[in-house]
């Protein structure tokens, strides 16, 4: 197991600690844990197994299945463009596109500034809005691959 930080430890242990009366408390736990450090590298799933006498491949298996789960840390703005299938009849794949190009970046990776992330969403129920793209849970309508780099400037100016 890698080297966690004592106070990491600490946390992660009082996290447990208040799900230990509940009967199937692994998904509670590990989204308190994704909430307090945004991902749940291995190193804190073997931490999380050891005190929970839960396998490390279940508590993995949990974490790679639930797309809300990562194990990589992400953004400071998590950029979510949806393909379902009304977005994407829409042209939500060019809009993808544009942010990977402008952002270098593929989707499920993050800039090395650590400011963006893009992940792709299957459908936000956001139909009407379409294509529809959220930022940190701000939902961008009818977005267009001309509106890729202003979306981008926006948060950038923020920092």
């Amino acid at each position: 197991m890698a080297k966690l930080q004592p106070h990491a430890v600490k946390l992660i242990t009082e996290i447990v600690e208040r799900y230990k009366d509940e009967p199937t408390s692994t998904m509670m736990i590990l989204e308190d844990i994704q909430k307090e450090f945004g991902y749940i590298p291995l190193e804190v799933q073997e931490l999380v197994s050891k005190l929970t006498g839960v396998p490390v491949s279940e508590i993995y298996g949990v974490v790679t299945f639930y797309s809300f789960f990562s194990m990589t840390p992400k953004g400071k703005y998590n950029i979510g463009v949806c393909l379902g299938t009304a977005c994407y009849v829409k042209g939500s794949q060019l809009v993808l596109d544009k942010f990977s190009e402008l952002l270098g970046i593929k989707p499920g990776e993050t800039t090395p500034d650590g400011l963006f992330t893009i992940d792709v969403l299957r459908c936000i129920g956001a139909c009407a809005l379409a294509p529809a793209v959220t930022i940190n849970g701000k939902v961008y309508s009818q977005v267009k691959t001309d509106d890729v780099k202003k979306i981008i400037a926006e948060y950038k100016e923020a920092n």
